[in-house]
């Protein structure tokens, strides 16, 4: 299988403050992700991972995510604050190569195929031809997505079963969780 790709990208934090109306509902955390350090195992070279994560390209359904050397794919995607996961939209073509059976680990630093196949995932989603088709928004189990700087993807298998999977949009929708950066803060004087 081919190695892990990285590739850079935009994206950015927003400052203290900014964003508490916008995360009173599940958003998508596009501007959460951490572009720099995404990585995908077994992309096509010519068809990487932004294809189906960036904006701009995830929007059309003619540019997408491929497998390379079989129909497996695992997506590591950080975020660069701590977000809780409400849901996730996957969609991919009506040719047979839309992902079928999805696993997603969360905070796992990295991961690899034979990890991925025998780690218990926070949970595995099974999308029909129809659901992976439209790009139905699926709802996570919300309990075991509270505190996450980090989910992994793992397309396990398409919906016909072929050696190509193809991805062309994955959408991450939740919201900030708030923290406190130490850092800010001064020593306490006496």
């Amino acid at each position: 299988l081919a190695g892990w790709c990285t590739a850079g990208g935009g994206g950015g934090a927003r400052r203290k403050g900014e964003h508490s109306a916008a995360m009173s509902k599940p958003v998508d955390l596009l501007e959460f992700i951490d572009w720099h350090s995404v990585n995908c195992l077994n992309e096509s070279d010519s068809k990487p991972w932004a294809n189906a994560l960036k904006p701009g390209y995830r929007e059309n359904a003619d540019v997408y995510l491929e497998s390379d050397a079989d129909e497996q794919l695992l997506i590591s995607i950080p975020f660069n604050q701590i977000v809780k996961l409400h849901s996730i939209q996957i969609q991919g073509p009506a040719d047979g190569t839309a992902p079928k059976a999805v696993k997603l680990f969360v905070n796992k630093e990295s991961m690899d195929f034979a990890e991925a196949e025998d780690t218990l995932p926070a949970q595995e989603i099974s999308l029909s031809d129809s659901d992976a088709g439209r790009g139905a928004v699926l709802p996570l189990k919300f309990v075991k997505f509270q505190y996450v700087h980090r989910v992994t993807v793992f397309v396990q298998a398409n919906v016909g079963g072929g050696d190509v999977t193809r991805l062309s949009k994955l959408s991450l929708l939740g919201m900030t969780v708030d923290t406190t950066n130490m850092s800010e803060f001064g020593k306490h004087k006496g």
